[in-house]
């Protein structure tokens, strides 16, 4: 059995450990911090009692049962700081989650360090700084990798890993293997700000600000145009899908078109669109756009969407029936 160590016992460390335990694996919380007996058993307190809170929503939404939500977390062990070298020591994988600072993280990985064994995994679970950067904090820097879960971690599939430069490509396969044990969907980015949603989300996030800024249209009409529109079209397809099915002269026209009548620079089409437009490549009707669609069925996919996009709304409840006759 693989053994898991959450450094840290806060939100992120709770849910890491939630989510490997949910997966059938023992998971140990390490409070990397000195504090008082008293102040570590009120964390452990807490933190358990959090877990639960989600176990219970789970099992109220049919997910699981008492039994499996007690089984769940009997496989999490919360330890002090004086107790975290032996578990350090023994551990497969470790995933830091101490607080987002430099100084921090640089604390963390060095007395970590001086306990793990050399073939043990470190990662991070930042959400802001890069791979390169915190690498080069970690003896053994080939086994460090970034891996950054979205909130709620133990309900969001999503992980983005991160490599560093130095990260050995046999680290990343293990990382990635382990995720996806845990039902986990893993994609790689290099090490990047924001790395992928974080950068998508944000130009969302404040783009609706400016909506609502500009008197364009009240946050309430903006979320349901998001429920309703936005969100189940980038959850059937993805961006780049999206880009390549309706054509990337589509993307590159309208983008030009918003950024002269908004004055927002920011709306002009990047130099890649540009480049896809000069080699002709617009997309899936000319067969080749960000994807490769020369050997796809088309219509084959198109049905396959259409199914995606039908099986979604179904699931929202924004399938319209059809109606009766209106004589």
């Amino acid at each position: 059995m693989t053994r898991i160590v959450a450094l840290g016992a806060g939100r992120m460390g709770r849910g890491i450990g939630q989510v490997f335990a949910y997966a059938g694996y023992r998971v140990d919380i390490v409070d990397f911090k000195a504090r008082p007996a008293a102040d570590s058993a009120r964390l452990e307190a807490t933190g358990r009692a959090e877990i639960d809170a989600n176990l219970a929503l789970l099992a109220e939404l049919g997910v699981l049962d008492a039994r499996q939500r007690g089984l769940i977390l009997k496989r999490i062990a919360f330890h002090r700081l004086e107790q975290a070298a032996p578990v350090l020591s023994a551990a497969d994988v470790v995933f830091e989650g101490v607080t987002e600072t430099l100084e921090a993280k640089r604390d963390a990985f060095a007395r970590a360090c001086a306990h793990m064994q050399e073939q043990a995994i470190l990662a991070s679970t930042t959400s802001s700084m890069l791979a390169d950067t915190l690498a080069a904090l970690v003896t053994h820097p080939e086994r460090f990798v970034n891996t950054h879960f979205l909130n709620p971690a133990y309900l969001i599939p999503l992980v983005e890993v991160s490599p560093a430069k130095a990260t050995a490509e046999d680290t990343f396969a293990r990382m990635r293997a382990l995720l996806e044990s845990a039902g986990k969907v893993v994609v790689r980015c290099a090490a990047s700000p924001g790395f992928i949603v974080p950068r998508l989300q944000a130009a969302a996030m404040n783009e609706a600000a400016r909506l609502v800024e500009e008197g364009v249209a009240t946050p309430d009409d903006i979320d349901r145009a998001v429920r309703a529109g936005f969100g189940p079209r980038y959850t059937a397809m993805g961006i780049c899908e999206f880009i390549d099915f309706g054509g990337v002269d589509i993307l590159y026209y309208a983008s030009r078109s918003m950024a002269q009548a908004l004055d927002a620079p920011r709306y002009a089409p990047p130099a890649i669109v540009e480049r896809l437009m000069r080699e002709g490549r617009r997309g899936a009707r000319e067969g080749q756009g960000f994807y490769d669609w020369r050997s796809r069925d088309l219509d084959a996919y198109q049905r396959d969407l259409l199914g995606r996009f039908v099986g979604l709304l179904k699931q929202l409840n924004l399938l319209p029936a059809p109606g009766a006759a209106r004589e």
